[in-house]
């Protein structure tokens, strides 16, 4: 039995890790990057210690502690969904969407981790599981990736036995039929390919591209051909654009009213969530039961370590997106991350929580917030 452990401690943890891309850097269709930052977030209570992450700047730390960590000391550690209104509540003024909701995410997905690891199961079986997998899918592929590794890296997971693959466009439009055209050779035809402009492209533009990479590279997967905020945009290519190719987007929904204006809009076909962004285990919860009212499937954007546990959870689940920067990221802070076999992630049996240990003695040079813990 659990107890009444309560939450004693809270900490946080920041760190900045640079990119293995040309020359340091790494694009897509709207963004270049040069590094990728882990906020991180320990709960303890009871004698154990959760642990909980976003991918965010290193202020959410700042944030965190300043906002949410008296929110959750003295909490049940038994009901970790209790504590999710009164952090929303506490950044009322800070602003709940954008940061505050990556603040809400790590915190949270902690707090169901300690929780988990009380009751002494894996965290995906402290849920409403109804999935023991997730299907995945390769992601990288960047604008700035020269073909030899742009090639590599799709058909490598396509050998490793992932069936879809995805890359990056439409940061320089004339080079992208070659890069599609290499990429299609490299993986064969019977995988899926799929693209991301992060929406880069105008409505007109984005329409025209739809039907180029369907007929001529067979690409199943549209995702953010305009920009998330254009609704109206995205009904456009779900209405006009060949069938057979879905049109996504939700990466950047941060709260309920996001996820439903993409879905009352018809703006896609499949919706997508990413649980260290949309407030957490608790916020995606509810994403999970919206997608499931309009008849919608949800896929993961990135965050394997905890998406693989929190999607088992999502009754209609697509697949999750096995995101090459935070894949990286991951198995450098973390023993116990998790390794594709068969095109799926299978959150493991014998280890409590999200069953990762944090690797303090790798992480510490890329350390910019907090001290170093004991």
């Amino acid at each position: 039995m659990m107890g009444a452990a309560v939450v004693d401690e809270v900490r946080t943890h920041a760190f900045t890790v640079p990119t293995d891309g040309p020359d340091g850097v790494e694009s897509d269709g709207t963004l270049e990057w040069d590094s990728t930052t882990m906020v991180l977030v320990e709960v303890s209570g009871g004698g154990r210690t959760g642990i909980g992450y976003t991918y965010a700047d290193a202020s959410v730390a700042t944030l965190i502690d300043s906002k949410l960590a008296g929110v959750v000391r003295g909490a049940d550690a038994a009901t970790p969904a209790a504590c999710w209104r009164p952090m929303l509540a506490a950044l009322r003024n800070a602003g709940q969407p954008g940061a505050g909701a990556m603040a809400v995410a790590a915190v949270d997905i902690a707090l169901w981790d300690l929780h988990a690891r009380l009751l002494g199961v894996p965290l995906y079986r402290a849920l409403p599981a109804c999935h023991e997998h997730v299907p995945v899918y390769g992601s990288g592929g960047f604008t700035n990736y020269p073909l030899d590794r742009l090639t590599e890296q799709l058909a490598g997971w396509v050998d490793s036995g992932i069936p879809r693959v995805k890359m990056k466009t439409s940061r320089d439009p004339d080079a992208d039929p070659r890069r599609l055209s290499a990429a299609r050779k490299a993986i064969g035809d019977d995988a899926d390919l799929f693209v991301d402009t992060n929406g880069a492209l105008g409505r007109k533009e984005a329409l025209s591209w739809a039907w180029r990479f369907h007929d001529e590279w067979g690409v199943t997967w549209f995702e953010e051909p305009v920009t998330s905020q254009d609704l109206d945009g995205l009904r456009l290519l779900r209405d006009r654009g060949p069938s057979g190719m879905d049109i996504a987007a939700g990466e950047y929904a941060f709260g309920l009213d996001d996820f439903a204006g993409l879905l009352r809009a018809g703006a896609v076909d499949c919706l997508q969530a990413d649980v260290t962004r949309c407030g957490g285990i608790t916020g995606l919860l509810q994403a999970a039961g919206l997608a499931a009212a309009w008849r919608v499937d949800l896929s993961a954007h990135c965050a394997p370590a905890v998406s693989a546990h929190a999607f088992c959870a999502v009754p209609r689940l697509r697949h999750l997106e096995y995101f090459h920067d935070h894949v990286r990221v991951e198995r450098l802070a973390f023993a116990g991350t998790l390794d594709p076999a068969g095109g799926v992630l299978r959150p493991a049996t014998d280890r409590p929580g999200l069953g990762l240990d944090v690797r303090w003695s790798d992480l510490q040079p890329y350390r910019v917030h907090a001290t170093r813990r004991d």
